[in-house]
């Protein structure tokens, strides 16, 4: 029985730290895009000249 309640508990550790890894993945993941984004920004701002 108490094999029983280790696994169960075994099972929700892992979970949590899958869960955890999984957010902290999908969260640079998005800051990653951002910056992406951001640099794109302001290269092609840099590009346009102004017109007379």
């Amino acid at each position: 029985m108490n094999k029983s309640i280790d696994k169960d508990a075994e099972k929700l550790a892992a979970k949590k730290a899958r869960d955890g890894r999984n957010i902290a993945i999908g969260l640079g993941l998005a800051a990653f895009v951002v910056l992406v984004f951001v640099v794109t920004l302001v290269r092609l701002a840099g590009n346009v000249h102004p017109h007379p």
